[in-house]
């Protein structure tokens, strides 16, 4: 009896295999909550990784699409398996395993040495009301030494049970030098049943006298198409430069345009705040499903005073909004509330009315007989980048 029933489950188990574009993109239109890093055109964007959609089965039905994007490790015939913001499958399953385990048995027959998910959950959150009132409080240095507003429970048991089927937090630093990691801590500006009103009014006295003085000095803020991407790349260096990290050349934002917008001409935008025929200000925006996220925020050093970033953001979360979005998402915060430059990036933000959200965070697992030794030689590798 005990032999029937476990050749009935292995029957009834999920499996992982590949799939087309197109089944993909209709697995993706059922469930809307999908991360644009989970969508196959992201693929198209990493040139240096090579991307495959994979479908998980159940009674010969696709229960959960993902993408895996493949990375070489020098030296070797192996590679890292990633799947940034993912895998969007059932996180509250009693048995993670019987979902995770066909992903794993699939990448390595790739040739994977290790595993990289990062499941799209937030943990917790706090409002902008409480982080303001940590940054002006010295004896508050972190967002964890703040009460959360929010706590997931079920976010927290799934940390529990991957560790104990063998996954390990992922390294914040792990990732500097091979392209991968997505942020721990995010911002996100709920929309869904908000007006146009709600959201003014959501805004911080500082945010508010800002926008304000942009609208009064006559700042405009309009789409920009394909021919645009040079002056919002001009911007961009700029604010690399001053903020001190790497920028991405052009040739990547062009990828990125060509690429996102091919099967859906307006899921990338690009928003441009101008003054006196002066582009002051820009920014990225990338719609899919339900969510707008707001990308590569780029300004100069003219014109600051009109406060363009603000009528910047303020013109795309109400196109967001009116486009059905419910949730505006503005990417990396920093939990640190001690003065650097990372935290007026954060007073910005939730000064927009932006709560902190603070995700599970990346995971890995070794693959196959050699996954800890190459996980070892991986990070080598990464300490000498």
């Amino acid at each position: 009896m005990r032999r029937l029933r476990e050749t009935c489950e292995a029957m009834t188990s999920p499996y992982v295999r590949e799939i087309t574009r197109e089944e993909h993109l209709a697995q993706l239109r059922q469930y809307p909550d999908a991360s644009h890093l989970q969508i196959p055109e992201w693929g198209e964007v990493k040139p240096d990784w090579q991307a495959e959609s994979v479908g998980w089965f159940e009674h010969r039905a696709m229960v959960a699409a993902a993408l895996v994007l493949y990375r070489p490790l020098p030296g070797t015939r192996r590679c890292l398996a990633y799947l940034p913001d993912g895998p969007a499958i059932d996180w509250r399953s009693p048995r993670l395993e019987r979902l995770l385990d066909p992903l794993v048995a699939h990448v390595e027959e790739r040739g994977a040495f290790s595993l990289r998910i990062g499941p799209p959950l937030v943990v917790r959150h706090w409002e902008a009301a409480g982080v303001t009132a940590g940054i002006a409080d010295p004896d508050v240095r972190h967002l964890h030494d703040l009460p959360a507003d929010g706590l997931d429970g079920y976010a927290l048991d799934v940390a529990e049970r991957l560790g104990r089927l063998g996954w390990r937090r992922c390294e914040e630093d792990e990732g500097s030098g091979f392209g991968l990691g997505q942020p721990r801590y995010g911002c996100h500006i709920p929309l869904a049943g908000r007006s146009v009103d709600d959201l003014r009014a959501a805004l911080a006295p500082h945010w508010e006298r800002g926008l304000r003085t942009s609208e009064l000095a006559g700042v405009r803020v309009g789409w920009g198409g394909a021919p645009d991407l040079a002056e919002f790349h001009r911007l961009y260096t700029s604010t690399a430069a001053r903020d001190g990290f790497k920028a991405r050349p052009l040739d990547y934002f062009r990828r990125m345009w060509k690429a996102l917008n091919a099967e859906d001409d307006d899921r990338l935008r690009l928003y441009l705040a101008e003054y006196d025929g002066e582009v002051l200000s820009a920014a990225l925006m990338i719609n899919v499903g339900s969510r707008a996220w707001h990308s590569y925020a780029a300004s100069g050093r003219n014109g600051r005073e009109l406060r363009p970033s603000s009528a910047l953001l303020w013109r795309m979360l109400c196109d967001a909004r009116a486009a059905g979005a419910e949730t505006y998402d503005l990417r990396s915060v920093t939990p640190v509330l001690t003065e650097d430059r990372l935290l007026n990036r954060l007073r910005f933000k939730t000064g927009a009315g932006g709560r902190a959200v603070e995700y599970l965070g990346e995971w890995k697992l070794p693959v196959g007989s050699q996954g800890k030794v190459l996980q070892r030689a991986l990070g080598a590798y990464l300490g000498r980048r």
